[in-house]
């Protein structure tokens, strides 16, 4: 009896890089690698979308529209090239007006992608009206998704077979278009079982034709076994990663499932000699990149805080680059209370990161302390509704936190009526930072990556966070000692100090310190008794410093905001503790404080 055939989409250069590198990975720097999987005879490779659309931006100073262009051009003009996006979300955290939706999907049409899959982390299908017919309308293939995870142990009311077969007829009735169909579990907790008799069941709803697709991690230990359980079921096509970026937060690598099916009545549609030395191009690609230890594990808490592979790797490279990597086992603790009091959204992009910044949240500042905004507007229903309803006094507090009321309404319908979302509201940011070239391309960027983008089309990005040579902390220059900055406490206050030559800056002002027998010390005594007498105003967390409101000499009220900071993909603001007058401003735009650093003082 022959054997039948499944499909592989090659995940290495998206989905891979998002879940070993946090999506910090340099164009020029694969290339070579996309070119040797063509030699070798594939000709489906997910090419972009989901972090890799912000992440090049972000960290590389580099355009994402580029880098599209440059995988087209290296895989070939015939290659079916995917992109993922997160339904009203599209690449993005936050949700998005009809018309940037739209854009969307006309921009990545026009810069070489040819499918495009598309999810809704709360498995609200009319979340995926609107998206799914602009990628239809832009004549892209569109790839419709229903998203799974296993729920932590002991909860119940979703993520059931039922669940998914209830999403997928929603899908059916709704009309939206679609060339194939896609369960994806971005956690990788999905029991085997379960994966089995959901495609079991799908394959029985959908038309024989229709493609049929299983997308799993590692991370939980079973992705392989999951791939075999659904493959056995019926599905035509399963995603896999090669070395380095494959196994631990990736898909199984293709050697392993290869390996796998031996013996089986199933075979790839690849040629395994010609793969592996597609890896070993694909390693020598990637041998300068540091690989972090927890990128190839299996992390055994997964099943009980569900966090997806490729939100793993990209949240420990933040809270490396804050100095919070010791927080990150009880963050990961932290989360399944979150997961268990939100709703039971799919614990994959944008939610997961909901879920994995209350955590935060909740370890920094005390449970429920602070609110993180997309986990508050999500338990609130601004991203439509949750499978099960959220925790009604974590409801309560949310609107509470964030000034807001629950609402049932269509998420689209308000944020199309929002001022601060669609075209036009982008051209509004492109104008004000005197941009004057305002092509589509420049509006979805600014659109979705905000002032991060405009930054980039400034010139004023920079490469940051790529990890290439030591696995180090980013450093902060408060921290580090030396000729240079220092963050001391005088009287339980910290103030930060910068020692320069003969002068020393003590938050923002310039003192003489020529060393004199005897006068050093009388002048470091009234330095300090003169600083604490002011106010003091004190980083909340290790954070970037992403925006400066104040300059000395400014009066402020109280309840102002002097700073905004950004750690974990939020931005928190520092606001004056009392009105007065603002003696001095020791941080600027860039810059990376500590917890507890003195930013300005007031007086």
């Amino acid at each position: 009896m022959a054997k039948k055939t499944i499909h592989i989409m090659n995940t290495a250069f998206r989905d891979g890089f998002q879940s070993v590198y946090g999506a910090r990975v340099l164009t020029e720097d694969f290339l070579p690698a996309i070119k040797a999987c063509v030699d070798a005879g594939q000709t489906h490779f997910e090419a972009g979308g989901g972090a890799r659309f912000q992440a090049p931006f972000f960290y590389c100073n580099e355009s994402a529209f580029d880098m599209m262009d440059k995988f087209r051009v290296a895989a070939g003009p015939d290659a079916d090239l995917q992109t993922l996006a997160r339904g009203i979300n599209v690449v993005g955290l936050d949700s998005q007006s009809r018309d940037i939706i739209d854009l969307h999907a006309k921009m990545f049409a026009k810069h070489g992608i040819t499918t495009i899959r598309n999810f809704d982390a709360l498995n609200d299908v009319n979340n995926l009206v609107d998206s799914g017919k602009a990628i239809t309308d832009a004549g892209l293939n569109h790839e419709v998704v229903v998203t799974m995870m296993e729920l932590p142990p002991g909860c119940e009311g979703a993520h059931t077979v039922e669940f998914y077969q209830k999403t997928l007829q929603g899908i059916l009735d709704a009309g939206i278009p679609f060339d194939s169909v896609c369960f994806k579990d971005a956690s990788g907790t999905s029991v085997p079982k379960k994966v089995y008799e959901t495609i079991k069941m799908a394959r029985k709803m959908l038309p024989s034709e229709t493609k049929l697709v299983f997308h799993s991690h590692e991370t939980a230990g079973i992705g392989t076994v999951g791939y075999l359980a659904a493959i056995k079921a019926g599905a035509d096509q399963v995603d896999c990663s090669m070395a380095p970026a494959s196994g631990g937060t990736c898909q199984p690598d293709v050697a392993t499932l290869w390996h796998a099916l031996r013996g089986e009545d199933f075979e790839l549609d690849i040629d395994i000699d010609k793969m592996m030395h597609a890896e070993s191009v694909f390693k020598d690609c990637m041998a300068d990149y540091i690989m972090p230890p927890e990128a190839k594990a299996v992390e055994p808490m997964i099943p009980w805080s569900p966090m997806p592979g490729g939100a793993l790797t990209a949240n420990t490279q933040m809270m490396r680059d804050n100095n919070l990597m010791d927080k990150y086992e009880d963050c990961i603790h932290a989360m399944g209370e979150v997961v268990r009091r939100g709703g039971f959204g799919t614990s994959v992009t944008p939610v997961s990161q909901f879920y994995f910044q209350q955590a935060f949240n909740n370890v920094i500042f005390g449970p429920w302390e602070k609110i993180a905004e997309g986990y508050g507007k999500m338990v609130l229903g601004y991203f439509g509704k949750t499978p099960v309803s959220p925790d009604p006094e974590i409801v309560k507090i949310a609107a509470e936190k964030l000034g807001l009321e629950p609402t049932t309404e269509n998420p689209v319908d308000i944020n199309d009526r929002d001022p601060s979302k669609g075209i036009e509201a982008a051209k509004k940011l492109l104008t004000e930072a005197g941009i004057k070239d305002q092509c589509d391309e420049n509006i979805f960027i600014a659109s979705t990556c905000k002032q991060k983008g405009i930054d980039f089309l400034l010139g004023k990005a920079e490469i940051n966070g790529v990890r290439k040579g030591a696995l180090t902390p980013a450093a902060s220059p408060a921290a580090t000692g030396g000729d240079g900055g220092y963050t001391v406490t005088v009287n339980g206050k910290k103030m930060a100090v910068e020692v320069k030559g003969d002068k020393a800056t003590v938050n923002g002002k310039s003192y003489d310190i020529s060393v004199v027998d005897g006068v050093e010390a009388s002048k470091t005594a009234s330095v300090a008794h003169e600083s604490a007498d002011s106010i003091e105003v004190a980083a909340p967390m290790n954070a970037k410093v992403v925006k400066v409101n104040v300059t000395e000499g400014d009066h402020v009220e109280e309840g102002d905001t002097l700073f905004v900071v950004e750690a974990m993909k939020m931005e928190v603001e520092v606001k004056a503790s009392v009105g007065g007058t603002i003696s001095s401003v020791a941080v600027e735009s860039g810059a990376q404080v500590t917890a507890g650093q003195a930013m300005a003082s007031i007086n």
